[in-house]
């Protein structure tokens, strides 16, 4: 009979309980950023988002109701939607970052916006938006039911997930043509490029990693090289050549954007006719991808 460890399921419990917390707080601010991008910026100057948010300001603008009531109401079909294909875990973090995003509407509809000047309120709602998006969506969640549909939509047809939501969104910020007017509807559309973007940064992080392939008969030099002037830590695998059939070493390594550079001169000192492959990587978890110090 083998006896559970009560030290190790403590433990167990403490993570668990610690990934939950880090989980509801980033869920939390997301939700608080979402609110402040659309209520302190871009809905008081009639410029809007795409998705589910987009088509809520619209609606809400129309009838003279609140926004959160939409915001709340439009996106129930999609957690039903989300609950079913996805999963319990992803259609609970949706509720709660859903209901948060819809309180804080309400809560600070009252407040002015910071600003009546369009550019600025596109920019920095674009950003803050973004922002909040991509940290509920690091959680494990989802502020708009659009996705969800693309995701439906890309199982039963050839359009991709992204092709999905971007003719849906073209579809709606083009109604806020007619609604808001053509100048608001072209910042709309230069909001929703900088949410955009702002998500994939927010989910991705700042330092973006780049992994790193090389071929080169000089791989020891190269990776001694790599080990030492760079601090990264380096792997040999083992290839074979697909016209001559020839045994090659392949040095791989993992390292961030900015050292990108200093990594091509390594392989350029040493080998300049090396092949030399980097690629984007979106995660990293791990392995020994921390940075030693070099001396």
């Amino acid at each position: 009979m083998f006896q559970s460890n009560p030290e190790a399921h403590q433990q167990h419990v403490r993570l668990t309980r610690v990934k939950f917390l880090k989980r509801a707080i980033s869920i939390i601010l997301g939700a608080a950023f979402v609110s402040v991008g659309l209520e302190i910026f871009l809905v008081p100057n009639n410029i809007i988002d795409g998705g589910i948010v987009g088509v809520s300001i619209i609606v809400s603008h129309l009838s003279g109701l609140p926004l959160g009531i939409f915001l709340f109401l439009l996106n129930l079909p999609f957690l039903f939607i989300g609950y079913k294909q996805i999963g319990k875990t992803f259609a609970i973090s949706t509720l709660f970052a859903v209901a948060l995003m819809s309180i804080g509407t309400a809560l600070l509809h009252p407040v002015p916006p910071l600003t009546i000047e369009p550019l600025l309120a596109t920019v920095f709602g674009g950003i803050i938006l973004g922002i909040g998006v991509g940290l509920v969506i690091r959680a494990g969640g989802s502020l708009d039911g659009t996705e969800i549909v693309a995701i439906l939509v890309n199982k039963k047809s050839p359009f991709s997930v992204g092709e999905t939501v971007m003719f849906i969104n073209i579809f709606i910020l083009g109604s806020a043509g007619f609604v808001f007017g053509w100048d608001q509807a072209m910042y709309s559309l230069i909001a929703y490029y900088i949410a955009f973007k702002m998500i994939d940064m927010t989910i991705e992080g700042f330092e973006e990693s780049k992994s790193v392939w090389i071929i080169s008969d000089q791989y020891k030099e190269i990776g001694e090289a790599i080990i030492h002037r760079l601090g990264r830590g380096v792997t040999y695998l083992n290839g074979e050549g697909g016209f001559s059939g020839d045994n090659k070493r392949v040095i791989f390594c993992v390292i961030t954007r900015l050292e990108e550079a200093k990594m091509k001169s390594i392989v350029e000192d040493h080998d300049p006719s090396a092949f030399l492959a980097v690629g984007n990587i979106h995660d990293v978890k791990g392995g020994r991808f921390k940075k030693r110090d070099i001396h």
